[in-house]
């Protein structure tokens, strides 16, 4: 594993490519410093003038666009600027845990985007199936989000084309969270999103469970001619937001209503608190990817810190060290009971995935890193 030079970022993150030391967020960050935002903005305005000539209008389209949201600081961030500062009508779409996943906050958070006056959808894929994929994904993946992150995913692009809703406008681009694969022709254009480390690995496997193809409809993605045929159009926000960040998304939505977690970093591995805010879950499973990769939250707040200018390497360094990897007892026996497992079932399937090259598993179950954060091992 090597670190990038300039900020914590580590080798192991999927479809991440170093060049000369450098990761590919920093190298993204590195050229952006002369950009005219005003400028962006701009090009953006013209873009939905465009759109808006050409669009079919018929008696049911009401809206401009649609945003996927989850209560979370980043949505929130993109919904009221959507409506605020492009003047656009968006509908926010959003795809609901069983009651068993989802945590107060969340719950809040949702219910403050339809008290700031936002028409609102919320949609549920059916308990029964989405308990048994979650339990097939943490066995076979040791990610049970590969379920939920699908049906996140293709929630919005389906309803975007049965309400026959032109544009959806998500948060980060690609190259803020390193993920190249999903690079559009241009850096504001997600239609490449399906392959995203996220999309990529498709829904083949559950049909390998057995499941017919109709009973999966909320995890399939619309495929590229459904996207012609409607002219649907993804465009990233983050492309036009020269403060677009983690630290600045949450103060603007936490003036605007957000509520951010209180517990100890030690339970949540998150050190702003504004992470994973309607689902307890998704903290353990940074905790997991932790043990596969030798990275969890930490790092990644860590990381943008520094390119932000916020903190230097060396106090993130203490931060990761002291932090990263954690999650609460609490959340895991409450995932446990929900698939039905024992406790020692669910670390036996942990151990089984950690990366030996990175951790030692020792005989009493102990998991210990092997490497120093920010020395290359």
């Amino acid at each position: 594993m090597k670190y990038c030079k300039k900020c914590l970022q580590p080798d192991t993150r999927p479809n991440e490519k170093f060049i000369n030391g450098v990761c590919s967020i920093c190298r993204y960050y590195d050229s952006i410093e002369d950009i005219d935002w005003n400028s962006r903005y701009e090009q953006l305005q013209d873009y939905l003038k465009n759109r808006k000539k050409k669009s079919v209008k018929n008696s049911f389209q009401k809206f401009d666009c649609i945003i996927g949201v989850s209560g979370g600081k980043d949505s929130t961030r993109q919904a009221l600027w959507v409506r605020d500062k492009l003047k656009l009508n968006p509908l926010l779409w959003s795809l609901s845990y069983p009651p068993e996943q989802i945590c107060d906050i969340g719950t809040k958070n949702i219910s403050n985007l339809i008290n700031l006056g936002f028409d609102l959808v919320v949609s549920s894929p059916s308990p029964k199936t989405w308990r048994n994929l979650i339990k097939e994904s943490f066995f076979k993946f040791s990610n049970h989000m590969r379920t939920s992150e699908l049906a996140l995913f293709s929630s919005v692009p389906q309803a975007a084309l049965a309400y026959k809703i032109p544009i959806i406008f998500w948060g980060e681009t690609p190259m803020q969270v390193g993920d190249l694969s999903a690079v559009g022709e241009e850096g504001w254009d997600g239609n490449n999103m399906k392959n995203s480390n996220t999309l990529s690995s498709g829904h083949k496997w559950m049909i390998d469970m057995g499941y017919k193809r109709e009973k999966l409809i909320p995890y399939i993605y619309p495929d590229k001619n459904q996207f012609e045929l409607q002219d649907l159009q993804i465009i990233y926000l983050g492309w036009y937001l020269g403060d677009w960040s983690l630290t600045n998304n949450a103060k603007y939505s936490n003036l605007n209503g957000l509520i951010n977690r209180s517990e100890d970093y030690v339970n949540t591995g998150d050190i702003h608190g504004t992470s994973a805010l309607d689902d307890n879950w998704q903290i353990m499973n940074q905790m997991i990817k932790y043990y596969k990769f030798g990275f969890g939250f930490v790092t990644e707040i860590i990381c943008e810190d520094i390119q932000r200018g916020h903190i230097d390497r060396k106090s993130g360094i203490k931060w990761i060290e002291k932090y990263d990897g954690k999650c609460s007892d609490e959340y895991i026996k409450s995932f446990c009971k929900y698939i039905d497992i024992s406790v020692d079932e669910f670390w036996w399937q942990v151990r089984k995935s950690a990366n030996r090259d990175l951790f030692l598993v020792k005989n009493d179950g102990q998991i210990v890193p092997k490497f120093k954060v920010g020395e290359d091992l």
